[in-house]
């Protein structure tokens, strides 16, 4: 930890030589942006008022300002993100990394770092972040073009990059994505530090952007979306028009493009691959690049929001439906197909070749987010919930600097494929991921709250206290529990004044015997369990709406509530349409999905069989991967005899652990779905 937090920050003095941002470029921006007229009406509570000190959250996010956030700067050094900028400072030398978009990596880290810094303050990250901006702020061209691929050396720029701007935009160039990222760490780095130097540089290239792109200048949607999340959060800093007009137009430029070959079913010739084949008003399925799309349906529920567009929020209510019914993984994942890292057809959901890009779950959760400010449903949450403890935090190790770009569904000694991964990397040549799980990490706690109103809404748990302005009062929540581990919730109101409001508490849809929602997953059993809740020792009566225990009063300080969630292990079965998953059964305790793993279950995973009547007990193993609950039983082994020609069966100690933590022990098979019956045995001869 230590030798990694110092490599990082000792790259510091190296670039103060660059210089530092100038007085004005740190001071606060004074002005006070309009309003928007319009925005959504389910407001998140800031991760910066959530003051988390559980045992599950708090130390991730504490490895990832201690150990990821500086590897991922110490590796952009050694890989030359960072001689990018430089040599685009000083006109020469050669690009010298293989993407065009690689500069969005140093954008990420610097937006999850200042997002660190919200939450942990320190002057020397503070000072490092500094001495990037300022490398940053040299490479930028005098109209704001900001782009090393092409400045390091115009007349010969990488192919992916065109002889001009723009002009591979659609698909390859990437110049609008790397923009979109530097927007959103410059909004990053000022709300958390109040400094400029980075907000000064994102909006010269924005007014850019908007000078260049419009109805009646250049059109092109996107290759690869983000600019569009990224316009509207400067929009929301300086209340600029124009950003959010730019954002708009597009969503709005897609499917308008004449080069396609409509009647292919290539998803590369038709423009699917880019969510590029049909108008965003007129798309009712998740499709292409999972994580251009999950950027896109993201942006587009923020102008929806902001603009009021019917038509926009209509698609991606379709979108969704389409995602949650017939398109994700049982454990979050999303992208089942390798060949362009997308969403294949409806039910196309196969476990030997599953994909579930790491940026996927990260931009899925992104949308979820914005789909529950939309409309006020804890199903939404549900699901960001289910990617967020499963299909994203298994992207990165638990020691904080080791990833997977892939989170597969089953890994068999016998099996290879070149987009398995069965061990994790330090870092890849397209490094997207790792830096992803950068930013993400640390706004966690923003994701707990919001409010509507007089209402305050409860999505999701971790033992801390919350700060929640209340008209002109502020409500202090603190929440007690060890989830996910434990169903047992307690939240008690420690503020002065008495409060009139009306606490929304989401019983997650595994507590009421939904395993997805929609009708991919289901549990075994539809017997629903009365969930009840006690407020300062009395059960109260409460009624549910969208997914929310209702519970209106004057709080008064002192007031705790409490509720017992059924951490039943379920056994979960998929819908018909999963060809794959046919007498296979998946295992999920609380918000966890689980798995079988080599280490725990005699090396191998692919021979054990888990009949229906095997009960399955959970217990808590404090020395086990960082403290997890495995689930224990036993399970039929199918082995082969040491002639090689006879094959038994035998019982042995099954256990299955949080599929978050697979992979922490070393290479070895990993199964999500195991079957419950023999109903036949292919042979393999060598």
């Amino acid at each position: 930890m230590k030798k990694a937090l110092i490599a990082a920050f000792g790259l510091m003095f190296s670039f103060f030589s660059y210089g530092q941002p100038s007085a004005s470029k740190r001071q606060a921006n004074n002005e006070q942006p309009k309003a928007p007229q319009s925005d959504y009406p389910y407001t998140a509570i800031p991760f910066t008022s959530v003051k988390l000190n559980d045992q599950f959250w708090l130390p991730r996010i504490k490895t990832n300002q201690a150990i990821t956030i500086p590897a991922s700067f110490e590796r952009c050094d050694k890989t030359g993100r960072i001689k990018n900028f430089i040599m685009a400072a000083e006109k020469k030398g050669k690009f010298c990394t293989t993407f065009t978009f690689d500069d969005t990596d140093i954008y990420k880290t610097i937006e999850g770092a200042s997002f660190s810094l919200s939450l942990f303050p320190d002057k020397k990250l503070e000072l490092f972040i500094d001495s990037l901006i300022t490398i940053v702020g040299r490479a930028q061209e005098p109209d704001g073009y900001l782009y090393t691929a092409r400045t390091i050396d115009p007349l010969n720029p990488p192919g992916w990059a065109g002889k001009e701007r723009w002009v591979k935009e659609r698909e390859l160039s990437h110049e609008l994505y790397n923009s979109g990222h530097l927007y959103e760490a410059a909004a990053a780095h000022f709300q958390a530090t109040g400094k400029r130097n980075l907000l000064d540089i994102a909006l010269k290239n924005a007014d850019l952007v908007c000078s260049v792109f419009g109805p009646d200048k250049m059109h092109t949607a996107p290759g690869h979306e983000v600019v569009e999340m990224g316009l509207v959060k400067l929009y929301r800093i300086t209340g600029k028009i124009e950003y959010l007009n730019t954002a708009k137009f597009f969503i709005l430029e897609r499917g308008n493009y004449k080069g396609y070959n409509t009647k292919s079913k290539d998803p590369w010739q038709n423009g699917a691959y880019w969510q590029d084949h049909l108008p965003v008003v007129q798309q009712r399925e998740a499709i292409g690049h999972a994580v251009r799309a999950g950027y896109l349906y993201s942006a587009v529920a923020d102008v929806a929001a902001l603009t009021g567009d019917k038509k926009l929020l209509n698609a991606i209510d379709s979108i969704w439906l389409n995602m949650v019914g017939k398109k994700i993984y049982v454990q979050g994942g999303a992208g089942a197909v390798g060949a362009g890292e997308r969403y294949g057809e409806n039910y196309e959901l196969p476990n030997s070749t599953a994909y579930n890009e790491t940026c996927a779950a990260i931009s899925n959760v992104y949308w979820n987010q914005r789909m529950f400010q939309l409309h006020g449903d804890a199903k939404y949450v549900d699901l960001l919930e289910k990617i967020l403890y499963n299909g994203l935090l298994s992207g990165v190790g638990l020691d904080g600097k080791s990833f997977f770009y892939t989170n597969a569904m089953q890994i068999r000694h016998n099996f290879k494929h070149p987009d398995m991964e069965a061990e994790r990397s330090g870092w890849f040549e397209c490094s997207c991921c790792p830096t992803n799980v950068c930013r993400l990490l640390p706004s966690v706690p923003g994701y707990m709250y919001a409010q509507h109103g007089t209402d305050l809404y409860v999505n999701l748990f971790a033992s801390g206290v919350a700060t929640i302005p209340m008209g002109k009062k502020s409500l202090v929540l603190e929440q007690q529990n060890n989830y996910p581990f434990s169903g047992d919730l307690k939240f008690m109101v420690q503020s002065k004044d008495k409060l009139a409001f009306t606490m929304k508490i989401r019983i997650p849809g595994w507590a009421v015997q939904e395993a997805i929602p929609s009708d991919l997953y289901s549990f075994r059993t539809n017997k629903k369990e009365e969930i009840v809740i006690h407020i300062n020792g009395t059960p109260v009566t409460y009624t549910m709406d969208k997914g929310y225990a209702v519970i209106t009063r004057e709080w008064k300080k002192g007031d705790k509530v409490e509720m017992n969630l059924p951490m039943n292990v379920q056994r979960v079965y998929s819908n018909d349409n999963l060809k794959d998953n046919k007498g296979l059964v998946s295992l999920q305790r609380g918000p966890l999905t689980y798995c079988a793993e080599w280490a725990d279950n005699n090396n191998r995973t692919s021979n054990l069989v888990l009949p229906a009547t095997v009960n399955l007990v959970p217990e808590f193993k404090a020395d086990l991967l960082n403290g997890v609950t495995v689930l224990k039983g036993e399970a039929i082994v199918i082995e082969t005899g040491k002639d090689h020609l006879s094959v038994s069966s035998h019982t042995q100690p099954f256990v299955a652990i949080p599929y978050y933590a697979w992979a922490n022990r070393g290479k070895g098979e990993m199964n999500v779905w195991l079957p419950e019956t023999i109903k036949d045995i292919s042979i393999i001869a060598q």
